[in-house]
């Protein structure tokens, strides 16, 4: 019985973009950029609860199955050669149509406040999805969810590698990662913040190929310091931007 466990739990796709320390770590940027008022209109819809311990509870509630509907907002599908105008969207949703949905329901004066809270918390998790260059994935293998690699000689998918295995590999708690790669320039930060959803996913396309680059699946260190750089960036964009568009909401 043991083993049957263990073996659906390998072949289970992964589907949480940088995994709770990621998504914790994007969440801890974020505060950290919101302007006094804003702080205090996300204080008062969440309560007690901060960004970051809010930023994995749409992972969380995948064991729902009354959230089963919500599984495809994580993620857009863009094959090589497709664009992001011209990709088949899924019409029950993808990440950035859930990303501007929910951003609607912040701005609206009529929603009420467990409706933004809940806005708050998948938007939180959803610009961290986006920033996660496999979630704007290839169709046929399921956004590198079907790409078989070992990782550090452990069987494992591309996909769970960028989850957590490249960022779990440094061993840095959650608080630690933020504090590490959180050095914007202010240039850095007004650039980040004055792009759009649509630009993230771009971003997260153009650097599949290097993500891809994987020549016999065996990943070890060669792998994970060439592919740091972009994670650190990456989480880094999302909290910055994160806090920009909750400001641009909260605090225009």
């Amino acid at each position: 019985m043991l083993t049957c466990l263990l073996l659906l739990l390998f072949i289970i796709p992964s589907g949480q973009a940088w995994g709770p320390t990621g998504h914790r770590a994007v969440g801890l940027i974020a505060e950290r950029y919101l302007s006094e008022k804003t702080s205090l209109a996300v204080r008062g819809i969440l309560g007690p609860d901060t960004l970051a311990e809010v930023s994995t509870w749409s992972d969380e509630i995948r064991s729902d199955p009354s959230w089963d509907h919500a599984s495809p907002w994580h993620y857009i599908s863009v094959d090589d050669g497709e664009t992001l105008e011209n990709t088949e969207r899924n019409p029950d949703g993808d990440v950035l149509e859930a990303l501007h949905r929910f951003e609607k329901v912040l701005r609206d004066s009529e929603s009420g406040r467990e409706e933004k809270a809940q806005a708050i918390k998948w938007m939180v998790h959803l610009v961290g999805d986006l920033h996660q260059p496999l979630h704007v994935g290839r169709r046929d293998d399921r956004g590198g969810n079907e790409i078989e690699v070992r990782w550090f000689g452990e069987r494992s998918n591309l996909h769970r590698v960028w989850d957590s295995g490249i960022i779990d590999s440094q061993d840095l708690s959650y608080s630690e990662l933020a504090d590490f790669i959180d050095d914007p320039s202010l240039p850095q930060i007004r650039l980040w913040q004055s792009s759009d959803y649509e630009q993230w996913a771009q971003e997260s396309f153009e650097l599949r190929s290097q993500v891809y680059e994987i020549g016999d699946g065996n990943l070890r260190w060669e792998y994970r310091y060439k592919n740091w750089p972009i994670v650190e960036r990456r989480l880094l964009q999302a909290g910055i931007r994160l806090a920009g568009k909750l400001n641009d909401i909260f605090d225009r």
